[in-house]
Formats: C-alpha cells, structure tokens, sequence
C-alpha cells in the first residue's frame, strides 16, 4: 500500500482571474499577467527568501483546488487536440491528476519583504486562479532547468492557436483603458475547447473585476458585453 503524504500549503496567489475559464493554458504564454503569491504566517519569515532576489524567474508547484475532490483519469483529451484524441494523463497538464499537482514557471518581477503579511512575491507571466495554494517555491536554474534539444510533441501542433477579437456596442469604453489591450490578448488565446470553434456559442470570463461576455464561431471572437463583477482581483 502507498504510503500517504500529507502536504500542507505555504501560501496562496492573487491574480486577476476570478474564474478558470479564460485563464492561460500554460505560464508565461503572456508576460503581462501580474499576480503575488502571499504566504501563511508560519512561513512569513525573511530568512526563508534570503538570495531569491537573485532570480529572476521561479517555479511554483500549486494545487489544482478547484479540481482536488475530482477522480483522476489515465488518459485525458486535451482541449486543444478537437477534444476526441486522448493521450495518457502523465504526458499531459490535465488538472485530472492523481495528486492535483500544477507546475508553472514565472517571473519573479519583486519581492517585498516589509508588509503586514511579511515577504511578498511579486510575478508576472501567470497562469492560475485566484486564491490557489501553493505548495512550494523553487528558483528556475538555466543551466538545469533550459533544454534547447527537447521535443514537445503534439504541442507543436497546437502552440499557435489564435481568434481575431472585435469588441461592439462600446464595449470596449467598459473597461480600463491601460488594461485593454491585455484583455484582447487574453481572449486572442482563445479560451474554448477546440472542438467548440464551429458552432457559434456564448462565453464569458471573469477578469480583473469585470465580467466579459462573448461570442464565438470559428476563429473569430466578438465582446457582446462588459460589465462590473464582484470578483476583486490584484493588478498591481
């Protein structure tokens, strides 16, 4: 019998994202994205975070929350692939995992040490929702952790995946204006399933405090509606 291992978080992370929906599929795939990681008060301690600052870039190992109670499956159908192809669930990102263990790499853009909830992460190029455990921090070392040889098989066929984004009926003066352009980055990513970009249908994201409806059908996605949510994210 497996020995069982419990894992407590360290701490969590702030971002501007108040649903799954809409958020980046992996890390760094847009830069712009800030977030802070906030630490529980047994770990806010400064001599714990001595030479960090030296890094640039960090690697955060996170729970899957919204996934955790969920059954693993050993194979999977990434989105991605037209939502029929499955490959095995350890050669995929599938939240659907036996331990609901994420992995990112981000950029550690600060961190501040003087605040009321002790050192505090700042990073940029996230991929996670708001208020999702972490679980460990490690620093990213490029003599290690860079692999220029390495393959990345049926991702290759699917890394350049893009929608056209338009916004009507002024939708786009409902939202900040020094922020817009990362929203239409965000949506240009595309959020649906790629078996889902036939059909014309209705989505909608919850981001930094707005929610976003819109329609889309094939490579072309249109904001329908932009209005104030309840979700209050970080955008520092």
């Amino acid at each position: 019998m497996a020995q069982i291992i419990e894992i407590t978080p360290i701490g969590k992370v702030c971002t501007d994202f108040g649903s799954k929906f809409g958020i980046p599929r992996q890390s760094g795939l847009i830069e712009e994205l800030k977030g802070k990681i906030v630490f529980e008060k047994e770990y806010r301690r400064s001599e714990a975070f001595r030479g960090l600052e030296d890094f640039s870039h960090i690697w955060v190992l996170w729970q899957f929350s919204e996934n955790a109670d969920k059954q693993w499956s050993p194979t999977v159908r990434p989105p991605r692939l037209g939502g029929n192809r499955r490959v095995g669930v350890f050669a995929s990102r599938s939240p659907f995992r036996p331990n609901s263990i994420g992995i990112s790499c981000v950029r550690l853009d600060k961190i501040e040490t003087d605040t009321t909830d002790g050192p505090v992460l700042y990073v940029s190029g996230v991929d996670m929702l708001d208020g999702t455990p972490v679980i460990d921090i490690k620093p990213y070392i490029p003599l290690a952790d860079s692999k220029p040889e390495a393959t990345e098989g049926y991702t290759a066929d699917t890394k350049k995946y893009t929608a056209n984004v338009k916004y009507i009926n002024g939708t786009d003066k409902k939202f900040p204006e020094d922020r817009l352009g990362l929203l239409t980055e965000i949506l240009g990513n595309d959020p649906r399933p790629s078996y889902k970009n036939v059909a014309e249908e209705s989505y909608g994201i919850n981001f930094a405090g707005y929610n976003i409806i819109f329609t889309a059908k094939g490579t072309d996605i249109t904001v329908t509606e932009i209005e104030k949510g309840e979700f209050n994210g970080t955008s520092d």
